[in-house]
């Protein structure tokens, strides 16, 4: 073998390498990222909403001796604890060695994804034919949810206060509902339109059903499909005032490719981020030196606004309960913690997609396979809205990431002039917060269907974890 020219040598060392991560890894690698992925998957097709996501989370950090923080009067080091805010949003702690006055170690991600919700009164029958009407949730290419099998998932909450959950169109022996488009033929004026209005929100009405309840009198679908709910339920047309229902593609979440290297599936942005800080954070095997915080948010796609989305400050009274439970807590004193505290804002990137490369500007930009992605910004055009994390703080993780190995790279949302998008990481900045974006490069984002590298998710476990035990 010939020795290594001069310039070969100065590529190697001076150059960024952007390579293939599958590349790096032995058979035995390989066969941990697929295994880890199974986990993935599973986890995914249990968990389609916010609540079934805190559920979900909820189990596996039970099984892991986490408990309800309400259980304890005091905090010590290794304690592992959580609090659930109605239902959507959970955050996690593990109570490090060090002084939790010298800050804590976030990674936050959020739950909630781009779907259609029911209207309050959703209930109609036209031309034979019942229907829910809905309001989409979250940014959405409109067209690309009509004509796909859908599933019903949520709560229907009685005025007695009686909850009813409801999950139908998920197990093989359930119907499933769908939105209805135009065939070709017929749709010479829908196709004149602009791809954006091809199909309009108030069009996305759910096909469920078109048996009537007897041949005499108006409404007949409508009051057959009242009964059956009546019946299976115990509720009436008033009780959807009073309820959470969303409509959600029925598609499990599969592996993608001739090499299964890639998971297709609903909802990926943000719950891989949600499943990878979980089980980072209940795989670390010893207690971390700083404090360890796990957010799992609410309403991300629609700014985070409520009391179960980061804009809130139940984040803070969990915080301050756990200084209240070391017996440290005082004025101003949760102020100094944000101010000492660092976080990833674990969130999906877009990844480059070769069929439309022309809105990305590849040398900053994501791609699948090469590991987990870092946005030292995000915000739209000229950094509008971005948090912009300090050059000293992505010096840092840099270090954590390569000092355990873990592939990553850094990238923008798109060309500079596109557009743009947003996380939660501005909102834990204005705490005091260093915080930059990190998370797994996604195809076709927010469709029905996303694609992700098991590559990717893998690497994004390593460093959520990496930077918890440092």
């Amino acid at each position: 073998m010939s020795e290594k020219t001069e310039k070969e040598i100065l590529t190697e060392k001076l150059f960024n390498k952007k390579e293939n991560g599958w590349n790096t890894k032995t058979e035995e690698e390989r066969k941990t990222i697929f295994d880890y992925a199974k986990g993935y998957m599973d986890f995914m097709n249990k968990s389609k909403t916010e609540r079934e996501i805190v559920q979900s989370s909820k189990k596996i950090a039970e099984a892991n001796g986490f408990k309800d923080i309400k259980e304890f009067d005091s905090l010590k080091a290794g304690d592992k604890v959580y609090y659930i805010n109605r239902e959507k949003s959970m955050y996690l702690a593990v109570i490090g060695e060090d002084n939790i006055e010298n800050g804590i170690n976030i990674i936050g991600a959020h739950a909630d994804s781009p779907r259609l919700d029911l209207k309050p009164n959703p209930l109609y029958e036209d031309g034979g034919f019942a229907y829910f009407k809905t309001h989409y949730y979250g940014g959405i290419k409109k067209y690309q949810w009509t004509t796909i099998p859908l599933s019903l998932h949520g709560v229907i909450v009685k005025a007695n206060g009686e909850k009813i959950t409801i999950n139908i169109g998920e197990d093989e022996n359930d119907p499933i509902f769908t939105i209805t488009d135009l065939l070709p033929h017929l749709a010479q004026e829908q196709m004149e339109r602009k791809l954006k209005d091809g199909v309009s929100g108030e069009d996305l009405n759910l096909l469920i059903g078109s048996i009537p309840y007897s041949n005499e009198g108006a409404e007949q679908v409508k009051l057959n499909i009242l009964n059956l709910l009546n019946q299976k339920y115990g509720i009436t047309e008033v009780d959807f005032l009073s309820s959470e229902l969303e409509i959600v593609p029925a598609m499990k979440c599969r592996s993608l490719g001739f090499d299964s290297s890639m998971v297709a599936g609903y909802g990926q942005d943000d719950k891989i981020c949600v499943y990878t800080e979980l089980t980072a954070l209940v795989d670390m095997k010893e207690t971390p030196a700083r404090t360890a915080v796990c957010i799992i948010s609410d309403k991300e796609e629609i700014g985070s606004m409520g009391n179960t989305g980061m804009e809130s400050h139940v984040f803070d009274t969990f915080v301050s309960e756990l200084l209240n439970k070391l017996g440290v807590n005082r004025p101003n004193l949760l102020d100094k913690v944000f101010c000492n505290s660092k976080m990833l804002s674990a969130d999906v990137d877009a990844g480059v997609d070769p069929i439309y490369a022309n809105v990305s500007e590849k040398n900053n930009a994501s791609y699948l396979g090469r590991g987990i992605g870092l946005n030292k910004y995000t915000g739209a055009r000229g950094k509008s809205g971005a948090s912009d994390a300090n050059a000293e703080f992505v010096a840092e993780i840099r270090n954590i990431f390569e000092t355990n190995d873990v592939r990553y790279q850094i990238g923008e949302l798109g060309k500079v002039d596109i557009g743009g998008g947003g996380t939660i990481a501005y909102i834990l900045a204005n705490k005091g917060i260093d915080v930059i974006d990190c998370g797994v490069p996604v195809l076709s984002m927010h469709a029905p269907y996303e694609v992700t590298s098991k590559f990717d998710l893998y690497e994004a476990y390593r460093g959520y974890r990496a930077f918890w035990e440092k």
